[in-house]
């Protein structure tokens, strides 16, 4: 059983319990991927305000390549107060943590993952568009799910000015001159495909350069559940608490 001291970033996915006392902690860390820490007698261990959903610190342990890791200290935490006090960013952001959570096997380094989810969390947390944020991290990690979209031409003649629309049948887009090519085509609105082309290359960086209505969202909203549902297949509860969650806002008002 090879095990190692190390120090790394981490972000905290979730704790559940173990045995009567203790618990079970999923960092995702910087330097080892995602790892699952035991913490004997959680209630009272010193790192138990610490070891909360939505917060990102330093970690030093004992990281086992095939089993439990074990935490020595924790210092630099940072907690995503925002987003753990308010229903609605809360729920997108647990969903893009369980997008994350599934989208590499445990003990796998992916930095880039990592930032890109302590990004995102950071952004939505700042108070940014909550909604926008999830759309453009669901494009960008299809590619951990071994999915890759071409939204940019038409996958017959490759012209590159739209409009366009999405075929299930060629999982690509259509131009008007081949839209024959298949009469079950999805029939989108050419500016869902647009801003979700923009989406899959856009830095989280240029996030406040971006406005989409209401109606837009929606329409976005309703693709990528169709792209999910017939490219990667995820059941995951986040998401149907979100889903949940669409008639939440105009009742609580």
């Amino acid at each position: 059983m090879a095990m190692r001291n190390a120090e790394t970033r981490g972000l905290v996915l979730f704790s559940r319990n173990y045995k009567e006392k203790d618990k079970l902690v999923k960092v995702f860390t910087e330097s080892f991927g995602k790892r699952m820490f035991f913490v004997k007698n959680f209630a009272r261990s010193r790192f138990a305000s610490s070891l909360q959903p939505f917060t990102a610190l330093s970690l030093t342990g004992l990281m086992n390549e095939a089993g439990f890791s074990f935490i020595d200290d924790l210092s630099d935490t940072e907690h995503f107060s925002h987003i753990a006090e308010d229903i609605f960013i809360n729920a997108h952001a647990s969903y893009i943590i369980a997008l994350a959570d599934a989208a590499v096997p445990d003990n796998e380094y992916d930095p880039a993952l990592y930032g890109f989810l302590i990004k995102s969390l950071e952004l939505m947390n700042q108070g940014l568009d909550m909604e926008i944020i999830t759309n453009i991290f669901e494009l960008q990690v299809l590619s951990r799910f071994g999915v890759s979209l071409n939204l940019s031409e038409c996958v017959f003649c490759h012209k590159t000015t739209g409009p366009f629309d999405f075929s299930y049948k060629y999982s690509a887009c259509l131009c008007p001159d081949h839209y024959h090519e298949d009469p079950r085509r999805s029939h989108l609105d050419p500016n869902v495909l647009y801003l979700c082309g923009q989406f899959q290359e856009i830095s989280l960086a240029d996030l406040e350069k971006i406005s989409v209505s209401d109606l837009m969202k929606g329409k976005i909203r309703t693709f990528l559940d169709g792209i999910y549902e017939e490219y990667v297949g995820l059941n995951l509860k986040a998401k149907k608490f979100l889903d949940g969650m669409a008639g939440w806002a105009d009742v609580m008002k």
